[in-house]
Order: C-alpha cells, then structure tokens, then sequence
C-alpha cells in the first residue's frame, strides 16, 4: 500500500502520518531503482545527521520489530557501517543481535570516540541475551548433572521411576499387573565440585555473528556455575582463549574480530588441549564447517575427541536466523563419524546441554527438535 511500485492502483497517500511512513520506507527500499516513482528521489545519502533522522522517523512509526529488520536492510543495501562508528549515529540506532555483529566486525578500525558508546549499545543486547537464557540455562545443567548421579536409596521425590522399573522388570507379578521393586534407583545430588568440563569453540568468521553473540552468553552463563569448568576459545586462522574473559561477556565479544579466514582443524587442536578428563568433557563447536585449514587432519581429530569419550556435538548456528548456509561434506563427514551437526536456535540450546550432560543421544534429540540437519 505504501512505496512508489504502489501509486498507479493506490494514489500518494493522503494522510500525514502516511506520507512520513511512506518517505522512510522509500529512502531504504526504494533506493534500489526496483518499482521506484520516477517522481521520486530516494536513498539516505552517506550523511550522518541524514541518516540519524531516518532512524528516529523508523523508531516513530514501526514497532521494534520491523526496525531491526530496516536497520539491518538500511546496512546490507546501503553500505552504512561506516556510519556506525560515529556516536551521534550509535545513540539513534534501535539495538539488537546483527547490529551487535556489524559493530563487533568494525571493533578494530572503530575511533575511540565511538568505542564507549559501541559499548554501551553491545551490553545493552547482552544483558537482553542474558535475561532471556540465563534461568533456563541453569535449570537444564542442573537437573541433568542432578539426574546423571544415581543413587539406590534415594528420597521419595528423586526415584527414577523408569530406572527402577527397567531394573526390576524380573520382579513382575502377573496375577497383580505390577512390578514389585526390591531396588529403587534414584537422582543423586551431588556437592558443588566440578562435575563437568565444557569446552565452546566459535567460529568468528563473518556469517557467524549471531553465533558469535549468543555463544559468548551461555559461555559467561556456564562459567557461573560451580559445577562446570567452562572454556571458550574463538578462531579465524588463528586461535584466541577468551576463558579468562568469561566472567563479563561483553569482554568477550569485545576480544573478537569478525570475518577473516577459518582454520577449524587448529581450533580443535588447540580445544583438544584443554580436555583433561574425556569422559567428563563436552566439546561444542559453532561453525559453518567452511574449513580453510587440514580437511583430513580436522576430521581426524574430531574423530579422535569422540573416540577418547568426549561427548562432541557441532552446531552449524545459534542464532535464530533459521536454516543456516554450511558445508554440507563436512557436516555429512562428521554425521558418518556419530557426531551430530545441526542449527540449534539459543531456546533450545539449555535442552541440548541437558542431554549432553546426561549423555544422551545428542544425535535422535536433534532429529527431534530441530532444524538444518547435518
């Protein structure tokens, strides 16, 4: 209804509000010359003070929602992440997880007077990220390293009744229908040492932002917990440890450099390093499996990790982006290995832990709950 492609059925709009809408929407879509008015002159021009009156007339008239959505169009059609590094422009801009991934690839050429305020707009999504994760996260980890302890004399509210039932099965009495339990078998609860050591490493090339932003959250969440020893390394073709950032995520992300190179093979290699205890150990690599490195050498290791007992699962994304774009050889290696690789979106990620956790079958959980399989 709105745009210069709808004038010939519709007219120019006739109410104010309209008109103004009707301007934003032109000044980004229309700049394209696709269905453009010939009396029309659109486009945002590469001023700053131009384009930061266009992010309050967006923010005016369209729910958050659609701004995000016209943010991210206004940097991929027009070429505005140059702008971004001036504050003035970072102060108008509606924040959300691919702005974050736009300012984290200009982290290393962004003038200090940008960088605080680039700070500010990047805690503001991670603490949005954080709020919406956090809880659930720490629900899932500590129910499945709850229910991975087993115990014969458990309490009433932690029998396992499938357990008990499987463990007694010979005990059955027809006449009664039933099974009668001579063992119970229950969750355990454990203390507060570590019980399981995790290791995340993220693929920091540049379809990987959104990636990049959620699974530096879980790390700094996972760290949180005591009962976890939590690792997250970062690689391009060189590999970074950001481990002792994990305590403050936007450290972390702020030690990033998005886009470059990728060397997979070194990310493992370096990730194998740090596994100490294999049957206790869980590896999660984020990656598109884009392998600039070792093809052989990288699926050799992967299968090398499993074979030593470490639970490994790869996630193509996480992120909410829906069905990503990956190497589908390698990830069709690795699913011959008995690795799994799929897309898992941030919700579902606290469920994927359980399972690992437990070490369930990460495998048939991911056939059952989502999307891009490997």
């Amino acid at each position: 209804m709105l745009g210069g492609s709808a004038e010939e059925s519709t007219g120019t709009p006739a109410l104010p509000g309209d008109t103004r809408m009707d301007a934003a929407l032109a000044a980004l879509y229309d700049s394209s010359g696709r269905g453009k008015s010939k009396r029309r002159s659109a486009g945002l021009g590469a001023s700053a003070p131009t384009v930061a009156r266009w992010l309050g007339d967006i923010r005016t008239y369209f729910p958050s929602s659609v701004v995000q959505v016209m943010q991210k169009d206004a940097i991929d059609r027009l070429g505005l992440a140059q702008l971004l590094l001036e504050p003035e422009l970072l102060d108008a801009v509606e924040p959300d997880v691919h702005l974050v991934g736009t300012l984290l690839s200009l982290n290393r050429v962004m003038p200090e007077a940008s960088r605080a305020t680039a700070r500010t707009v990047v805690e503001k999504v991670v603490r949005e990220v954080e709020e919406r994760i956090a809880q659930s996260t720490k629900t899932a980890v500590t129910g499945a390293l709850n229910r991975a302890a087993r115990t014969t004399n458990p309490k009433l509210r932690d029998i396992d009744w499938n357990r008990t039932i499987q463990a007694n099965l010979s005990h059955y009495l027809p006449e009664y229908r039933t099974v009668v339990p001579e063992r119970l078998v229950g969750y355990g609860r454990k203390s507060n040492a570590v019980q399981r050591d995790v290791v995340l490493a993220i693929d920091q090339s540049g379809s990987m932002a959104s990636s990049v932003v959620y699974a530096s959250v879980f790390g700094a969440v996972l760290a949180s917990m005591r009962a976890l020893k939590t690792s997250l390394v970062v690689f391009d073709t060189a590999v970074v440890d950001l481990t002792e950032k994990l305590a403050d995520p936007v450290d972390v992300l702020f030690g990033t450099q998005l886009g470059g190179g990728t060397d997979i093979n070194r990310a493992i290699a370096y990730s194998q390093s740090l596994i100490s205890r294999p049957d206790q150990s869980m590896f999660v690599l984020v990656s598109d499996l884009y392998e600039g490195g070792i093809r052989h050498e990288m699926l050799k290791r992967m299968a090398a990790m499993k074979t030593s007992g470490v639970q490994v699962v790869v996630l193509l994304a996480l992120s909410d982006d829906g069905v990503p774009s990956f190497d589908r050889d390698h990830a069709a290696a690795l699913g011959a290995l008995g690795i799994p690789a799929f897309a898992c979106t941030p919700d579902q990620f606290p469920d994927l832990l359980a399972v690992a956790l437990e070490r369930g079958d990460v495998g048939e959980w991911a056939d059952r709950n989502t999307a891009g399989q490997g």
